[in-house]
């Protein structure tokens, strides 16, 4: 079964706090109850896929400023299909900074998210279950924004300087300190 595969990967994944234990339990409840989570026609939400995209020496973290969002987020984006979420991780992010050298530092999960996507004229509000991986820029090449962004760019660990406040995106950022600080 499609599924197994992610069910595996959220049952071995520990969260980092009492938001993401809730969300890995509604995570798992939602993918055993549609069998077409991974379908972006899923109108209720569906899974989608995220990378932690760190520099060749993991010092810096690469941010989009997302057109449609007006946020800066981690770059990642729908399964359309595809069961793989690592794959797919890998993919948008390759897609979304043009950078096509980006490996997976770990093939287990980093972090988890369940957002809601508010209405639009094209469609209804959703969720996407948000599973997101931990990669890295394994050269030196340079990035190429898209029409997905309105800017990319890397940040370091200095808070200060970092863009948002988004609780979603600021876990990513502590736990990405946490084991820079080991």
């Amino acid at each position: 079964m499609k599924r197994n595969q992610l069910l595996e990967l959220l049952n071995n994944y520990f969260p980092l706090d009492q938001e993401e234990c809730i969300a890995k339990k509604r995570m798992l409840a939602f993918i055993k109850q549609y069998p077409d989570c991974f379908e972006r026609s899923l109108e209720v939400g569906h899974i989608t896929a995220s990378a932690w995209v760190l520099n060749k020496d993991e010092s810096k973290v690469l941010l989009m400023h997302h057109a449609k969002l007006q946020l800066w987020v981690q770059l990642g984006g729908h399964c359309d299909g595809d069961s793989d979420v690592l794959a797919v991780a890998l993919k948008e992010a390759q897609e979304e900074s043009g950078i096509s050298n980006i490996v997976p530092v770990s093939s287990e999960i980093f972090d988890i998210d369940i957002h809601l996507i508010a209405q639009t004229k094209k469609e209804k509000a959703h969720y996407h279950y948000d599973v997101r991986f931990l990669v890295r820029v394994d050269s030196d090449q340079d990035f190429i924004k898209n029409d997905e962004s309105l800017e990319l760019c890397w940040f370091d660990k200095d808070r200060d300087k970092f863009p948002t406040q988004s609780r979603s995106v600021v876990r990513m950022f502590e736990k990405w300190i946490e084991r820079l600080d080991k």
